[in-house]
């Protein structure tokens, strides 16, 4: 008799891609830093370089790829600065992540919100190592949705309760201003940054980065988190500021791809390669930062993979 074969298994459905509102509840702020910092001490994260394809209009396509040795994600955005001002994102996409053993996915996460969410993140946790004043109040320079991120994880992972925020355009600083006191915070707008830059000891740069918007220089205490430029051409702070912290102070960035991304840095003339990442301070107990401090965060795909990690961390829990 021939045996009996058992019939095959059900084909697993993928799963489901994740609202944004889903996405903001599977990566908290305090969780999500500390898969950042136990992700940077992790040997097996292998990060290509980011494929970035310019497309018409100005915008571009991101094309970023990391693993682990459990876990894979490639994250695919696009960048559409013209945007900026509309009732339509800058950034639009999705995050998409596979198991490694097994090559099934796991989870699409919405890209905006895991780029919003651990960018701030990564802020936040420079800060925790590097600012010598972590009391506040922040200065906040962009009312987007990064600056509302900002103020978010700053409040929730520093306890931080007093912002000042600073915009292009009144109407959004406003709403942040709003936005902050439905959380419980005091919030302020303020029409020039670099005055405000003198009663706060950290300070955000979250901006389009088409133009400089902070130049003066920090106070000795000063921390200074500058996030919106990310490529050559792109700048927030000054020449000076940036050679001020350089002479004077600490510059870290987040990762050693900052050495072609940096333009804040690069059009201010300094060497990126002599500046320690975020992964030196992570992993170096020994590390010092002196005087005032600037961390230069260009973006990496680990940051996504950590902000995966701690959604199937999350969804693992429940």
């Amino acid at each position: 008799m021939t045996p009996a074969h058992s019939p095959p298994a059900p084909a697993r459905l993928p799963a489901p891609a994740l609202t944004a509102a889903l996405t903001v509840e599977r990566l908290p702020y305090s969780a999500l830093v500390g898969e950042l910092v136990r992700l940077l001490r992790d040997r097996s994260v292998q990060v290509p370089p980011r494929l970035v394809l310019p497309l018409a209009g100005g915008a571009c396509l991101f094309i970023m790829p990391a693993a682990d040795s459990n876990t894979a994600i490639t994250k695919l955005i696009t960048f559409t600065p013209a945007n900026a001002g509309r009732d339509r994102a800058t950034i639009q996409g999705d995050v998409v992540v596979f198991d490694v053993a097994t090559g099934e996915r796991l989870a699409l996460l919405d890209g905006p919100t895991v780029t919003a969410r651990r960018t701030a993140a990564v802020s936040v946790l420079a800060a925790q190592r590097l600012a010598p004043c972590k009391h506040g109040p922040v200065l906040i320079v962009g009312a987007g949705v990064q600056g509302a991120a900002h103020l978010e994880a700053f409040a929730e992972c520093l306890g931080v309760r007093e912002f000042f925020i600073a915009s292009g355009s009144l109407a959004s600083a406003g709403r942040l201003v709003v936005h902050a006191q439905s959380l419980g915070l005091k919030a302020h707008a303020v029409t020039n940054a670099n005055a405000a830059l003198a009663e706060c000891p950290m300070a955000v740069t979250c901006t389009p980065a088409s133009a400089v918007v902070l130049d003066s220089l920090p106070r000795p205490d000063g921390f200074i988190a500058a996030v919106g430029a990310f490529t050559p051409q792109m700048v927030e702070l000054g020449a000076g500021l940036c050679r001020h912290f350089a002479a004077q102070g600490t510059i870290v960035v987040d990762t050693a791809d900052a050495v072609h991304e940096a333009g804040d840095l690069l059009q201010a003339g300094l060497d990126v390669s002599r500046f320690a990442t975020l992964a030196d301070v992570v992993r170096g107990d020994a590390f010092r930062a002196r005087g005032p401090v600037l961390f230069k965060s260009c973006g990496w795909a680990g940051w996504d993979l950590a902000a995966a990690r701690t959604a199937l961390a999350w969804s693992a829990g429940c």
